[in-house]
């Protein structure tokens, strides 16, 4: 009995140790705010710089910015010992200055390579996102279905010298609208944000260069491609090539 007595004394002691060592080299947990600022080639832009024809592009157009909102996902820390994805996605809307988010999900500390999609993959753009559709941003289904990757919306001085419309919409390239509608590629793509330090709650800003919507590599001419562009799949790979040059990392505080 005091045997049976001792080796019980002796797993338990054993079991409180572990539970002790798992407490004592539990790694901290910390969380990341995204915080999305925008420039067009270096001067800041916020809601409070909208309406106002006072911007101008490679192309030498003359152009306002009424309107801009785009859906970020699926946000990534990875580093060579370990990846965190998050399964996410957030409505970034410059008009109403709701541009930053916190994950619920936290993290261990470390250094991280941090990356997200901008719009959403074909798994989460074929979801019901209630959110969303209360922003009205569903794409039409003869269109594919889904939801805008972005809208950016403004005018423009024509080539009449008259101010026109103009709808810069992202949506997932589809040919053939109507009931069948194909796909030639995706239009989502990954924002690389290199390697940040994460070791205490942080805040990590990306900047959008909205300049660069209308310049690299493809010119954007809008007297030619203004309005109409969500039916037009070559118009959509031309944003998706030039969306390449578009974010980068701010200060990481």
């Amino acid at each position: 009995m005091k045997k049976k007595l001792a080796l019980l004394g002796l797993v338990v002691l054993v079991l409180y140790s572990c539970g002790e060592d798992n407490d004592d080299n539990q790694e901290p947990q910390v969380f990341t705010t995204f915080e999305f600022t925008h420039n067009w080639d270096g001067a800041l832009i916020t809601s409070i710089n909208f309406n106002a024809i006072q911007y101008t592009n490679e192309n030498g157009d003359l152009l306002s910015i009424e309107r801009l909102r785009y859906v970020v996902s699926d946000i990534i820390f990875s580093n060579e010992e370990r990846t965190f994805e998050l399964d996410i996605y957030n409505l970034i809307d410059v008009t109403n200055n709701d541009m930053s988010f916190t994950p619920q999900e936290s993290i261990p500390t470390g250094t991280y390579n941090v990356s997200f999609t901008f719009g959403l993959d074909n798994e989460d753009n074929s979801e019901n996102l209630i959110d969303l559709n209360s922003e009205s941003f569903n794409v039409p289904d003869n269109l594919g279905g889904g939801y805008h990757y972005m809208q950016l919306d403004g005018k423009f001085i024509n080539s009449s010298m008259e101010e026109q419309g103009y709808n810069y919409h992202a949506i997932r390239a589809v040919e053939n609208p109507g009931p069948n509608p194909t796909f030639p590629q995706d239009t989502f793509f990954n924002v690389d944000l290199g390697n940040i330090v994460i070791n205490d709650n942080v805040e990590v800003e990306v900047e959008m260069n909205i300049a660069e919507w209308f310049k690299t590599p493809n010119l954007w001419d809008l007297n030619e491609l203004n309005q109409m562009l969500m039916p037009n799949a070559s118009a959509q790979i031309l944003m998706y090539q030039n969306g390449q040059n578009v974010f980068r990392l701010g200060d990481v505080n």
